[in-house]
């Protein structure tokens, strides 16, 4: 089995590389997906949340209101530090119990937007960045996702730099270009992962 850990700023289009991957044979594991698992309504995770933060989190519903939460923790470390403290150790639980199920020669992509922020970088056989100047993050962020540009560039300060990533990643994917360009590029690392050579689990 080969473990990659996938990560990449907000707008780089990290989503668009890992459906390419899973596309060609990988069983991608995305923390976004498993982020809200754990917090769906009824689940001892969204209980934590809304003891942390107050009732007004969750929707009429009994979702978690996702806006509200954003708008908390956004901005405040502390307040996301207390949300992460909830989220991630179940993301990880369930993301490990998806691995084990994998067939041994398998690669698996661990989607982890925060993997170098939360310090995981080590954990992987190979760090996969997606990569793109900044001034484009908030260009996507704005044009694509209508996001006001005070917010967009709140976003991309709260995560690591991509001077921090790059310092991390074994294999770097330039998505600044087209999506024929991508799947070049990802031709050649699809490639570079299957040379590899399965490991071990940890």
């Amino acid at each position: 089995m080969l473990r990659v850990g996938l990560t990449g700023g907000i707008g780089a289009g990290k989503s668009a590389v890992s459906s390419r991957l899973a596309a060609r044979g990988a069983i991608v594991i995305d923390s976004d997906v498993l982020a809200r698992e754990v917090v769906a309504k009824g689940t001892e995770g969204l209980a934590e949340v809304v003891a942390a933060f107050g009732p007004e989190v969750l929707t009429a519903d009994g979702e978690m209101d996702r806006p509200a939460v954003g708008r908390i923790v956004f901005g405040d470390a502390a307040a996301r530090k207390r949300l992460e403290a909830v989220i991630h150790p179940r993301v990880r639980a369930r993301a490990a119990e998806i691995e084990a199920g994998a067939p041994d020669d398998s690669i698996v992509v661990h989607d982890i937007p925060l993997l170098v922020e939360t310090g995981q970088a080590d954990k992987f056989d190979l760090v996969l960045v997606v990569d793109v100047p900044a001034a484009l993050q908030l260009e996507r962020l704005t044009k694509q996702r209508g996001m006001a540009a005070a917010e967009a560039e709140q976003r991309i300060a709260s995560q690591a730099t991509r001077e921090q990533r790059l310092a991390v990643a074994d294999v770097v994917v330039d998505n600044a270009g087209t999506l024929a360009e991508l799947d070049q590029r990802l031709d050649e690392v699809w490639d570079t992962l299957r040379g590899h050579g399965p490991t071990t689990k940890a």
